[in-house]
């Protein structure tokens, strides 16, 4: 059983499990076989993770019950975050497939694909997938031989090429606060800070897919208010906390307050022009632009990329590019066969701290400051309509470009308007140096936004 809107633009999500549910193991066992048939892998190897969700054994198993009854090789790494299984196609130079929901709550469960080294999957190729899949998979063959199964453990080798693209030599002590939120980060946390001078201060690290503590989201406030507390609490120098499945990381600093993925960003981008001068980095539309200043001031080259994994990593390669920030905290490496890894940027700050004396906040601050709105999101009817009455009443005060959705910019100030690629919704970004003035602006654009609201 498969419903079609488990078919995002980028990955699968679903219900799974339960009366509700959007998919089940046959589903999972039809999307296996039409992911082999689509990538051409009769014969060849993949490799396979899941998150700890209750359901992912069941889906996994099926998956690969069904990508191996096309005569698929399955290489099993097991419970794995997301970012160990882009490690194990990087590693292996083979295709990779995650059985995670990511940051959904916990009855959904979905599929992240890559092709060899990581690299991100099509639209379309996604879409030849669903189309297979709903139909029920390819035609039964029986001149096909099974493929082969086998478990291989990636975790200590995940762990040692991470601390090899990072300078972790003559830190100074750190007091470090993870919370895993009973994600996947739980598992990789210990392989990975475990051998680090670090005082690991863990909240929710055991492995729970029912997420009895709180949802695995970073981008809620909310959820991030245990692991301020706790900074607070225990004097540390700062928090990591991570996504179900640890693909994203934030950064508390000392005084329990957010770095904004926008700040870290620039932060590390700093850091990897300093390794590279002139490097090219690369953001998405809506990230701070005070990245794209620290970045001109340090003589690097920056690129702007469309919202989406997919999009920023096509246009990392494209470019070279060493380093890539989203303002979900999503960080991209080159060195990391261009993927995203929250575990990689965390090492990167705390390097940065570690190997000076100054606290978190004080590096923070040194990044331009702007006053930003955040997404604020609207159910709206006619999106394009919507999008078109906010161009003609800002167009005239700025550039505008329509590189994702409609961006106006003017002097020290912008604002996008882009539609949602699964619901009904309009998403409004403002920013500008001035905070009054950016809530202007905000309050304006959402005047006419849900004025059309249906």
């Amino acid at each position: 059983m498969i419903e079609s809107g488990i078919f995002k633009a980028n990955d699968i999500r679903g219900l799974a499990g339960g009366p509700d549910a959007q998919w089940d193991a046959a589903g999972a066992f039809d999307i296996g076989a039409s992911f082999v048939e689509v990538f051409g892998l009769n014969g060849g190897d993949f490799v396979l993770g899941r998150d700890m969700r209750g359901t992912g054994v069941e889906l996994g198993r099926a998956f690969a019950d069904g990508a191996r009854s096309r005569g698929a090789n399955v290489i099993d790494v097991g419970l794995s975050s997301t970012d160990e299984l882009w490690f194990a196609s990087g590693r292996f130079s083979l295709p990779g497939v995650q059985l995670t929901a990511s940051h959904n709550p916990a009855g959904y469960n979905g599929v992240k694909f890559c092709r060899a080294d990581a690299a991100p999957v099509e639209p379309e190729t996604l879409l030849r997938i669903k189309e297979l899949a709903m139909a029920g998979g390819p035609a039964a063959d029986e001149s096909i031989p099974l493929g082969a199964y086998r478990q291989q453990d990636v975790l200590a080798e995940y762990a040692a090429y991470l601390h090899s693209l990072v300078d972790l030599d003559g830190m100074r002590r750190l007091k470090v606060v993870v919370d895993a939120g009973n994600g996947m980060a739980g598992l990789t946390t210990p392989a990975v800070l475990g051998p680090l001078d670090v005082e690991l201060v863990g909240l929710y690290l055991d492995l729970d897919g029912s997420f009895p503590n709180h949802p695995p989201n970073p981008l809620e406030p909310e959820n991030l208010l245990d692991a301020q507390a706790a900074v607070r609490a225990h004097g540390a120098d700062l928090a990591l906390v991570f996504d179900g499945d640890a693909d994203r990381c934030f950064i508390i600093d000392e005084r329990g307050e957010v770095v904004t993925p926008s700040v870290v960003t620039a932060l590390i981008a700093r850091q990897e022009l300093a390794r590279e001068p002139g490097a090219t980095i690369v953001i998405n539309t809506i990230t701070s632009r005070a990245v794209g200043e620290e970045v001109a001031l340090h003589g690097g080259t920056l690129e702007v990329s469309p919202v989406g994994h997919t999009k920023v990593k096509a246009l990392m390669a494209e470019h070279d590019a060493i380093f890539g920030g989203e303002h979900s905290a999503h960080y991209y490496f080159r060195d990391f066969w261009g993927a995203d890894t929250g575990m990689l940027a965390a090492l990167h700050v705390l390097a940065l701290v570690g190997h000076g004396q100054a606290p978190i906040s004080e590096l923070a601050a040194s990044v331009p400051a702007y006053a930003n709105s955040g997404e604020i999101n609207s159910t709206v009817s006619d999106a394009p309509g919507i999008a078109a009455r906010v161009e003609a009443a800002f167009a005239d005060r700025g550039s505008v470009d329509h590189i994702d959705g409609l961006t106006v910019s003017g002097p020290g100030w912008w604002l996008n308007v882009r539609s949602s690629n699964t619901e009904p919704l309009l998403r409004l970004n403002v920013e500008s140096k001035d905070s009054a003035h950016m809530a202007s602006l905000r309050d304006e654009a959402l005047a006419i936004i849900r004025g059309g609201t249906a």
